[in-house]
């Protein structure tokens, strides 16, 4: 997953892909999490940063549930 993502990258993603980013945003935290606990992590603030893009990528989900925010259409 890609360093700063910002919302506006996400609102351009579908439901399908935006679920592929959370799937990679959470092995990602899980080898971090991983890492830190054998003392092998160099860079410990790119746990904060995964764990708020994860939490970037649930929030844009849920609007799009409730309606406050839409999906990008498909292209024909």
């Amino acid at each position: 997953m890609a360093k700063g993502i910002s919302t506006a990258e996400l609102d351009k993603l579908t439901d399908a892909e935006l679920g592929e980013r959370l799937k990679e945003a959470k092995e990602e935290l899980f080898n971090l999490r991983f890492s830190a606990v054998t003392h092998r992590l160099e860079d410990s603030g790119r746990l904060k940063e995964v764990r708020r893009n994860i939490a970037r990528i649930y929030t844009i989900a849920r609007e799009r549930e409730l309606g406050i925010r839409t999906a990008p259409t498909a292209k024909k």
